[in-house]
């Protein structure tokens, strides 16, 4: 009997620590705050990258969704087509299930620019941002059958097509709330993420990856982005075997193979992450950035 009563104390004991040393289990997370800036870091044009995985869930592209979150934030201006300029960096945008994005950025980070490694922003920075240790690869050892929608960030310079910063967001139950007149909500809406339950999970997703790219925003200056004008008289080397195509885009046809090394001159038309080129002989086409240096 004295057994007994003991093992039945016990386990009441053990229910009530449970219950009492983990109120976060029963509370709700509180919703995701979009982050503000009083001053832009610069110009920014959103292009769609590689893993686009909004696909899956019968979603189109997330540009004009991202693009509203970076003008509610004010810590970037969208770049305007109309502008003679270009845009000071490239939004490159990925979304898929947890795994595809971890592997979609953490290909990125083994291209982030050697100034931006040497400066020591890159430490100095991240150490300031919790739970930076795991940003570029945030996505492991959560397990779990419950689907995880996940989107991430790059900011990749358009001179020549690195990495400089990055973040990542997942989501397994939306905390926002769509009612409202807020800009993002009229993004999320115009893309169509506000009509379905993957649509509002994916928009906390960018909206947390965009969080944490602010939080890393200060780097930036720390990276030499060189001014349009004086880009367009030098020239670009091919870094990788790759293709001159007869468009900006990589199914277009192929004009030529550039092999390594080749040098190339920019006419200074842009499109997304390609540039136009000329070679030695006069023949233009057009590159991706990603493989120029």
């Amino acid at each position: 009997m004295i057994k007994s009563q003991f093992f039945s104390t016990s386990a009441i004991a053990f229910a009530a620590m449970i219950a009492i040393g983990s109120p976060a289990q029963a509370a709700k997370s509180p919703p995701v705050e979009l982050t503000h800036c009083d001053a832009s870091y610069g110009t920014i044009a959103v292009v769609d990258g590689d893993t686009q995985g909004w696909s899956k869930f019968g979603l189109g592209s997330p540009r004009e969704l991202v693009a509203a979150i970076a003008r509610e934030s004010g810590c970037f201006e969208v770049h305007s087509a109309a502008s003679p300029a270009p845009a000071n960096f490239l939004v490159n945008v990925i979304a898929g299930d947890k795994e595809e994005v971890d592997q979609g950025v953490n290909a990125a980070k083994g291209l982030a620019t050697d100034a931006f490694v040497r400066s020591g922003a890159a430490g100095q920075v991240l150490g300031r941002v919790p739970g930076a240790g795991a940003l570029m690869g945030m996505f492991g050892g959560l397990g779990g059958k419950k689907k995880v929608v996940a989107a991430g960030i790059r900011v990749v310079s358009p001179t020549n097509g690195q990495t400089l910063i990055a973040g990542t967001g997942e989501v397994k139950k939306s905390t926002l709330s769509f009612a409202g007149g807020t800009p993002w909500i009229a993004g999320a809406d115009a893309s169509g993420y506000a009509a379905s339950k993957d649509g509002k999970m994916l928009t906390e997703a960018f909206i947390i990856a965009y969080n944490s790219v602010v939080s890393q925003a200060g780097a930036l200056s720390a990276v030499q982005t060189a001014a349009p004008a004086a880009k367009a008289s030098a020239t670009y080397t091919v870094a990788v075997d790759t293709k001159l195509y007869a468009s900006a885009n990589a199914k277009a046809a192929a004009v030529r193979t550039l092999r390594a090394d080749t040098e190339l001159t920019p006419t200074g038309g842009k499109n997304g992450l390609f540039v136009e080129v000329s070679d030695n002989y006069g023949t233009k086409g057009w590159v991706s950035v990603e493989d120029l240096r």
